[in-house]
């Protein structure tokens, strides 16, 4: 008996939903924010072991690609934040439906770019 299975599954062609791109993202910005933690410590041990080790910081901060990696941890932090507090509110039984997971997630997305907004008003 030959069994119908897929030949070659194109990952490209999966379409996604809502809640499986919040929850992949959730684990990704989990990723960056452990990442970032280990810069913004190294940074905090340098900046306090001298008065040139403060500048020298201070100096590595204020350039443009620093405040867009700070802009992007932010973000990332922002967002691990929020899709936190959305398992937690399925954990504890709310929005597990497939509307309103579906729902909740696209909040957590435009909750997440007004943060992103507001944080980079806030660097420059």
């Amino acid at each position: 008996m030959k069994k119908q299975r897929p030949v070659n599954l194109e990952l490209t062609t999966i379409s996604f939903p809502a809640a499986a791109i919040s929850s992949i993202l959730h684990r990704v910005s989990g990723v960056i924010t452990l990442i970032s933690v280990a810069l913004l410590v190294w940074a905090l041990a340098v900046s306090l072991q001298s008065a040139e080790g403060f500048a020298m910081v201070h100096d590595l901060f204020t350039s443009f690609i620093a405040k867009f990696i700070a802009w992007g941890i932010l973000t990332a932090l922002s967002y691990h934040l929020l899709a936190g507090i959305r398992h937690m509110c399925m954990d504890l039984g709310y929005f597990e439906e497939l509307n309103s997971g579906r729902i909740s997630a696209q909040i957590t997305f435009v909750l997440t770019i007004v943060l992103s907004v507001l944080a980079g008003v806030w660097l420059w």
